[in-house]
């Protein structure tokens, strides 16, 4: 027998799980600079975990969101796809194991933090939405955020509880309000970062903001109320995730204090590299959260 084959016998699932936590990292480090830099303020123990559940919301978005669409794909093939990548993402939990390298990193995490199925078919059902529903009502704009946005830091948050835990944890309702309404508040700043290339490339409007049902400044006092609330309860959060936690949420707070300004049209908002170093580097020294604009 060669030295390796004895190896790979010897290293089989470990090596399988390193080579699809792997592309999970890779997916983020390629698609979200900040959250990448956010997740380097996470201790080791929740750190793969988060990486890996954010790998698999980022394909299932690029499968709604465009790539998909430029590769050929009809609606009904967008949504096929999306559908196998769900039924496999709860398969792969039942089972422990996928051919998906980026769907077995997700359900080695669910496995082991107690994500279920409950917050599992309500992300895919606001993903499927998106092939189908292109205006929001408050209804509607409120299920999404709660599928697409909330249930993502739930799953977080069941990360920062549950994570090397010898039995699944319960999270606190005070965290788990805190989780649901940060998850909100990166939503809806979405929305608005995004309003001109969801309009015209998309042909979305999530807020409401084209018919007048709602105002601009009321969507960012709405992301401002969600922000405090969610930093209200960062000290109840385990050490080794209130950094992470602290610059993610200073990230948006800065994008929404920037949101405020003077709108010109076409151009995202963002936060400049020097900013964001700036942001993380004071949640790395532990300091709260910065207060959000009420």
């Amino acid at each position: 027998m060669s030295g390796r084959r004895r190896d790979a016998e010897a290293t089989g699932l470990d090596l399988y799980d390193a080579a699809a936590q792997d592309a999970a990292d890779t997916v983020i480090a390629r698609y979200s600079t900040s959250f990448n830099l956010a997740c380097r303020l996470l201790g080791p123990r929740p750190r793969p975990h988060v990486r890996a559940v954010y790998a698999l919301v980022r394909v299932a978005d690029e499968i709604v969101d465009g790539p998909a669409a430029s590769a050929g794909l009809t609606p009904d093939a967008l949504r096929a796809v999306l559908d196998d990548l769900e039924a496999e993402t709860l398969a792969a939990i039942d089972r422990g194991f996928s051919a998906n390298l980026v769907v077995h990193a997700f359900a080695r995490t669910a496995r082991a933090c107690a994500i279920g199925e409950d917050l599992v078919r309500p992300f895919f059902a606001s993903m499927r939405t998106d092939l189908s529903t292109a205006r929001h009502d408050d209804a509607s704009h409120d299920a999404y955020v709660y599928g697409s946005a909330e249930v993502v830091g739930l799953m977080c948050l069941q990360v920062f509880v549950g994570a090397g835990r010898p039995h699944p944890v319960r999270p606190d309702p005070r965290l788990v309000d805190g989780a649901r309404r940060l998850g909100a508040a990166f939503q809806d700043v979405n929305f608005l970062r995004d309003l001109d290339h969801d309009a015209s490339a998309l042909g979305r409007d999530y807020l409401g903001l084209a018919d007048g049902r709602i105002s601009r400044e009321d969507v960012l006092d709405r992301i401002d109320a969600d922000l405090a609330a969610a930093a209200a309860v960062v000290p109840d959060l385990p050490a080794d995730c209130r950094r992470a936690v602290t610059a993610a949420h200073d990230l948006f707070a800065e994008l929404s204090a920037r949101l405020r300004r003077p709108r010109i049209e076409g151009v995202r908002v963002r936060v400049p590299d020097p900013v964001k170093a700036r942001l993380a580097a004071r949640a790395a020294l532990g300091f709260a959260p910065r207060e959000a604009r009420l």
